[in-house]
């Protein structure tokens, strides 16, 4: 690929070139990239994710607990129920591209 004028080179620092490879680590699990797709279409609670991806409320919750860490959802709580959603519109964009990516040819 070649560099048009108008495009510049970004060097990364270590510490971001770190966060950005962790990133990309925790999208690295099938069942988290499941998890992403799913609450890229809706807010979802841990049941409902459970239900989808035929799995135990320990496993999602587990799973969850590293895309929190990563900043990659947020949850809310509605009485006793906790509903996650996709932390931001990056975190979509991110994953519709990637998407589209793999499935074009």
């Amino acid at each position: 690929m070649t560099e048009s004028p108008e495009t510049p080179i970004i060097a990364l620092d270590e510490h971001t070139a770190e966060q950005l490879a962790r990133t990309f680590k925790a999208l690295s699990d099938p069942t988290r990239v499941r998890i992403i797709a799913l609450l890229a279409d809706h807010e979802l609670c841990v049941h409902e994710l459970a239900e989808a991806l035929g799995m135990t409320h320990s496993a999602i919750s587990h799973q969850l607990m590293t895309l929190r860490e990563m900043r990659l959802v947020r949850f809310t709580k509605a009485g006793c129920h906790v509903f996650y959603a996709l932390n931001d519109d990056h975190i979509d964009s991110l994953f519709r591209q990637s998407l589209e990516h793999i499935q074009h040819e």
